[in-house]
């Protein structure tokens, strides 16, 4: 897999709440691409940061319909990636890429 390839797959770090309380759990979340698998999504991830992974969960975000100046519209559907590290290993985010 090319490096342009996995950084179409992983879109985005999430930066919420919630994923940085997954921090404490050596976790971190990603926006990704909504056709990727959760083996590209490993490859993707152990590659560019350089790291283990021991697991990958993924759920999609269902987008909401909601109404802007009395028109419907709809917001777009967002898969988000779940990735547990191992042991001793972290993610720093604020940094370039290796």
């Amino acid at each position: 897999m090319s490096r342009e390839a996995m950084f179409n797959i992983i879109r985005a770090p999430l930066i919420t709440e919630k994923a940085t309380m997954l921090s404490e759990k050596n976790q971190v979340a990603f926006k990704v691409a909504p056709n990727a698998t959760k083996t590209q999504i490993k490859v993707a991830i152990e590659t560019l940061f350089g790291v283990k992974v021991l697991g990958v969960n993924t759920l999609v975000l269902k987008g909401k319909t909601k109404k802007f100046k009395g028109r419907l519209g709809r917001r777009s559907d967002i898969k988000k990636a779940f990735v547990q590290l191992a042991e001793g290993q972290s993610i720093d985010l604020t940094t370039k890429l290796s």
